[in-house]
Order: structure tokens, then C-alpha cells, then sequence
């Protein structure tokens, strides 16, 4: 069974972001490609082993999959890294787990961030690739409170086919991302 969210984009949204961006073709509507999430340990110098299990431990709570760990590629004396010490976990994800995970993020997980305005428009990388971090894990529900043991912050790039940024916006937009109110974001900058 396809996750809500998945089928929603294929049956009504696929076919209105065709006509909103004025594409011939149903195939060159831009759709979400997968969402990779990071996480790195390297402020916890001293404790950095048992930093980068807790992180494992925490993405796959929060993705449902177990991540992989991210070793580092050179050493850097005044970060107190060695060559090969692991420094964080990363997961991609792809398929019914990358819109289930979408589906959470937007309308579980975003709501419980305290203060939330919206998310940043800024955050596109003119490519058609949205990157959004948070720096604690406690926004999310699948993490019990009492459980914390050092606070870890995420990395989350949702990877579309757009080929720039303004259909990679509509896209996200139609599928329910809660980005900021876009005449506050103009005048501010």
C-alpha cells in the first residue's frame, strides 16, 4: 500500500504543478528524488564513540532505518579529529520510508518546534535541493524526553529533480512544506 502522501502526489498534485509550471509533459514535473539525513558528533571531542552510537541510535529512531557511520576523511589538529575516527551517522532515505518521513516531518514534527515561524526560503541551493538543520533532537516524537543524553543536532536535504529553485519551491509547497509567509522574508532582506 503507497503512503498517503505519495498517492496524493500522483493522482491530484503531479498533475496541478503541470499546469501551475507550465510543463508539456507530465514526466517533466519535478517530484522528490529522496531526503538524506545527517548528524555529527565533532563537538563532543572527549566522549566522541559514545556520541556517535547515541546519534546512530537517534536516526534510526527518527528515520526508521538503521544509518551508516561517517568516519573522518583527515585529520584536523585543532578539531581533535583523526584520520578515520568516527564522527556521525547519515541515512538516505528513498521510496514509502522517504514519504512516510516526509508526511511526519511536515505535519508531526514541524509543529513541535517551539516558536516555528515556517521554514527558511533561503535554504535552496539553485539547484532544485532544499537543506534545513535543527539543533536538537527533542522536536521529535519518536524520541522520548527523559532519554536525551547529550543534545545532537540534524541535517535534512530533500533532493528533487527541479532543475531550479522556484519549481523545486513549488513542488515542496504543494506537498504541504511549512515555509515562512513569503512578503515577511522579502522585506527583511
Amino acid at each position: 500500500m503507497k503512503p498517503t502522501l505519495q498517492s496524493r502526489y500522483e493522482e491530484t498534485l503531479a498533475k496541478a504543478l503541470q499546469e501551475e509550471l507550465g510543463f508539456k509533459n507530465v514526466n517533466e514535473v519535478p517530484r522528490l528524488e529522496k531526503i538524506s539525513v545527517n548528524s555529527h558528533v565533532g563537538h563532543y571531542a572527549n566522549e566522541r564513540k559514545a556520541a556517535v552510537e547515541d546519534a546512530v541510535q537517534e536516526v534510526s529512531k527518527i528515520t526508521g532505518q538503521k544509518p551508516s557511520v561517517v568516519y573522518a576523511r583527515k585529520s584536523v589538529a585543532n578539531f581533535k579529529v583523526r584520520e578515520g575516527e568516527a564522527v556521525g551517522a547519515r541515512v538516505t532515505l528513498r521510496g514509502a520510508h522517504m514519504w512516510e518521513f516526509l508526511d511526519r516531518f511536515i505535519n508531526i514534527t514541524c509543529p513541535n518546534i517551539r516558536d516555528f515561524r515556517g521554514l527558511p526560503f533561503k535554504s535552496f541551493d539553485g539547484r532544485g535541493n532544499y537543506a534545513v538543520g535543527f539543533s536538537d533532537q527533542s522536536i521529535f516524537p519518536e524520541i522520548e524526553l527523559d532519554q536525551i543524553k547529550r543534545q545532537i543536532g540534524f541535517d535534512f536535504i530533500f533532493v528533487t529533480s527541479a532543475k531550479c529553485d522556484a519549481d523545486a519551491k513549488a513542488l515542496l509547497k504543494a506537498l504541504g512544506m511549512p515555509f515562512r509567509d513569503n512578503v515577511k522574508e522579502e522585506s527583511a532582506a
